[in-house]
């Protein structure tokens, strides 16, 4: 199975954050970790500053696009095959970052 994944290097996702509305009208300020690009579609991993889904290193994972006005535009991954596969692509994600940490660390 061969697929084309990327990754947006972002230089400082700690320092950008975006305002995630759940289901139930929470709002919930996120972290982006990173955008990947899978199969040519682009997704977005958030990371949760506060509560317990900040506590529990939890992740939200989206697929991402951007309107006409250049604005992020979130929606749902309603595909298990597609999770499956931007779940792998975020995996070596974090992988390529804690081998780059051990080779910095050198």
């Amino acid at each position: 199975m061969a697929d084309n994944n990327e990754n947006m290097e972002l230089e400082n996702p700690e320092d950008i954050t975006m305002i995630l509305t759940l289901d139930n009208n929470e709002e919930l300020e996120c972290s982006i970790i990173t955008i990947l690009e899978v199969e040519e579609k682009e997704y977005i991993v958030l990371l949760p500053l506060e509560g317990e889904e900040a506590e529990e290193g939890e992740v939200f994972i989206y697929r991402y696009e951007e309107n006409e006005a250049g604005e992020p535009v979130l929606n749902n991954i309603e595909n298990d095959e597609e999770f499956e596969k931007v779940s792998d692509a975020f995996d070596e994600y974090l992988d390529e970052q804690e081998y780059d940490e051990l080779i910095s660390e050198e």
